[in-house]
């Protein structure tokens, strides 16, 4: 097995590093100082600033845009909507590209491969229909519209998503919805324009054929957003996260994805590849966490010493590049599994760095605050924001406890 980047994967990774150090960082500060501010005065926080369009299209003259594109499912999409070469990347391919735009919180969006988007536009890519594909795919790949991605619930151990109580009945030409979901990330933004939706058809089915994925536009009646949720303090605009209520809402039946009762087979293709995409990024702000510590041990003094040469600093540096290069090994092996097509194997690859991950940078993020003194807990510094995103990808896409339980598993089925 062969980890090493093409030629093409190394070049737009290092261009995508150009462009996020000479377009993206400049204005990153003034981004968040714009809506803290907005925040502060009780004003429209949630509308993108107006210099993220502008990196936008330059991102896409670049050809920097929608790289998540599968190469195995790109096709005329990748030639059409902007991506380099009018090709889809591999998952090894894509990892140290994602890891690229993971030092930077803008830098997803800028580049149209912004989570929950990414995932759903995989899932459209997959499994939509032409018509579906047509009305919502497209104007998601050329970032006219944001979506969201609707299955936790508030009410249940969504942990296990057979537990979902929200439903999707279907009455006659069409599907009648009904429920809660929350942590729906991106409903915040006003251009979010479709939400995919998780619920119950058939309660008397197999406990994995009874829930279905449905395409429901934000504007039709009995959709509600009503709150945004912070994470530990932080609202994430301009995306945001979303408690969102169906009350009798009514789209046709041909807004269903695949079919009836298949959703958990949507939801675990979908999930995969977009697992190794959320490590890889937080591999990449790992890596800008210990950049940022590095560099403040080194300028800084305390009893007549650089802080890298006290109290065990030193070391502790070490063992964070050892802990990032081991994640990102085991990433890259991950990817590569689901590139063999090697399911079973990679499903326990999968599992592994989803616990790995969002451990290991946490402890990354946490060194550099703790090496930046009271100013790593401040919004002086990214760290601080960092460490949330790094602790909430221990719940999302599932909690640690549920993917040690599927490595468990296979581990242990090897030896009965």
């Amino acid at each position: 097995m062969d980890f090493a980047p093409s030629s093409r994967s190394a070049e737009l990774s290092e261009r995508i590093r150009a462009f996020t150090a000479e377009h993206i960082a400049p204005v990153e500060p003034e981004v968040h100082r714009d809506i803290a501010r907005r925040r502060e005065h009780g004003e429209d926080r949630w509308t993108p600033p107006p210099v993220l369009a502008d990196l936008k299209v330059r991102a896409r003259a670049a050809g920097l845009w929608n790289l998540f594109l599968p190469r195995e499912h790109a096709g005329r999409y990748a030639a059409d909507f902007g991506t380099d070469r009018g090709e889809g990347l591999s998952n090894i391919d894509y990892a140290p590209v994602a890891e690229a735009m993971g030092a930077s919180m803008l830098a997803p969006l800028v580049f149209n491969c912004n989570a929950p988007d990414t995932g759903n536009m995989e899932v459209l890519l997959r499994y939509g229909s032409e018509d579906q594909r047509q009305e919502w795919l497209e104007p998601l790949l050329t970032g006219e519209i944001r979506s969201a991605f609707c299955m936790t619930e508030p009410d249940v151990a969504s942990s296990d998503a057979t537990n979902m109580a929200a439903t999707a009945v279907l009455d006659g030409d069409d599907v009648v919805i009904n429920g809660t979901k929350w942590f729906s990330t991106g409903v915040g933004n006003p251009e979010c324009r479709i939400l995919v939706f998780m619920g119950v058809t058939d309660p008397d089915a197999d406990r994995h054929s009874r829930h279905t994925m449905v395409l429901v536009p934000m504007d039709t009646p009995g959709v509600r957003v009503d709150r945004m949720l912070t994470t530990m303090g932080y609202f994430d605009e301009p995306l945001g996260h979303g408690e969102v209520s169906f009350t009798d809402v009514r789209v046709p039946a041909t807004n269903i994805l695949l079919g009836p009762g298949r959703a958990f087979e949507i939801a675990q293709g979908r999930l995969g590849p977009g697992r190794v995409h959320h490590c890889m990024r937080a591999i990449g702000l790992a890596e800008r966490a210990l950049e940022l510590g590095v560099r403040r041990a080194m300028d800084r003094t305390a009893f007549g010493r650089p802080l890298a040469k006290l109290g065990g600093n030193g070391e502790r540096i070490a063992d964070a590049r050892i802990a990032i290069n081991r994640s990102r090994l085991l990433v890259l092996h991950a990817a590569w599994l689901l590139d063999q097509g090697m399911s079973r194997a990679a499903l326990s690859a999968v599992s592994e760095i989803k616990v790995d991950v969002p451990n290991m940078a946490l402890d990354v993020i946490d060194l550099a605050i703790q090496l930046h003194g009271g100013a790593g807990l401040t919004d002086d510094f990214p760290l601080a924001a960092a460490w949330v995103g790094a602790r909430s990808l221990r719940l999302a896409d599932g909690p640690d406890e549920v993917h040690r339980g599927v490595v468990a598993r296979l581990e242990l089925g090897k030896y009965r």
